[in-house]
């Protein structure tokens, strides 16, 4: 598969008035096209910041990021960050009006996308009128609208209910496939990334390493829900419930 970002020896420090905060050392990877990578470990192991780092909101402090040709990123969120004034619609159009790319071409790809997702009758709606996965969903459709090659994930679906959780994140994740993308998830949820992930990478605690990267393989491979259900999945989760240092 052809490679679309190489990591190399990622780095990144706090200056505070007290002193230097080694968030995270030496992290090195590499996606590939089409491929769904999470990130586990213990939290404030620098996980969001490593993926604040990839789409330029944070600097790194050293090392390497480089991307394939003319690689787009989609940035998702914990919360949907919808804007209540807006209509649906609205709301997903915005990405492509701030990049000036908004076109009719453009519009009729969201447009599609709303079909395509069940919430086409709901674009003349506003976000108030839609249910935490709806608007999770409507979420993702503005970060596919720009049509990025990549897609950042933090916490997606932190907010929701469990029951919610899992039917939205069964939703993102078949959106993600359909739509061929790449990504890379942050998660606390072990079972949420052994279930949509083809590569888990294992953060230390702070200051935070690689300390395993663990490739997932399901037999019978489906969806999130499904692949939960799979003989190995419990395999997975006990490696990685030793691997986490939770109370380290």
């Amino acid at each position: 598969m052809k490679e679309l970002l190489e990591i190399k020896n990622l780095r990144k420090i706090y200056h505070t008035p007290k002193g230097e905060i080694h968030a995270v050392e030496d992290f090195s990877f590499k996606l590939l096209n089409g491929e769904f990578v999470s990130i586990v470990g213990p939290s404030g192991c620098g996980k969001s910041t490593i993926l604040s780092i990839l789409c330029n909101l944070e600097n790194k402090s050293d090392g390497n990021i480089k991307y394939n040709d003319d690689i787009k990123l989609g940035y998702m969120l914990q919360e949907d960050c919808l804007f209540d004034w807006l209509t649906i619609l609205d709301n997903c159009l915005i990405g492509l009006k701030i990049q000036n790319e908004l076109t009719k071409e453009s519009k009729n790809y969201v447009l599609s996308l709303l079909k395509t997702y069940g919430l086409y009758d709901f674009k003349d709606a506003y976000p108030r009128n839609l249910s935490g996965g709806m608007r999770q969903r409507v979420a993702l459709i503005r970060t596919l609208a720009t049509k990025p090659d990549i897609l950042l994930l933090d916490e997606p679906f932190s907010a929701l209910d469990y029951q919610s959780r899992l039917a939205v994140s069964d939703d993102v994740y078949n959106i993600i496939k359909k739509e061929k993308k790449s990504a890379i998830m942050v998660t606390h949820d072990l079972a949420e990334a052994i279930s949509m992930s083809d590569t888990i990478i294992v953060m230390s605690k702070r200051p935070s390493k690689i300390k395993k990267i663990i490739d997932v393989n399901l037999s019978n491979k489906k969806n999130p829900i499904e692949n939960r259900k799979a003989k190995e999945f419990s395999k997975y989760y006990d490696m990685l419930w030793k691997e986490i240092d939770y109370y380290g």
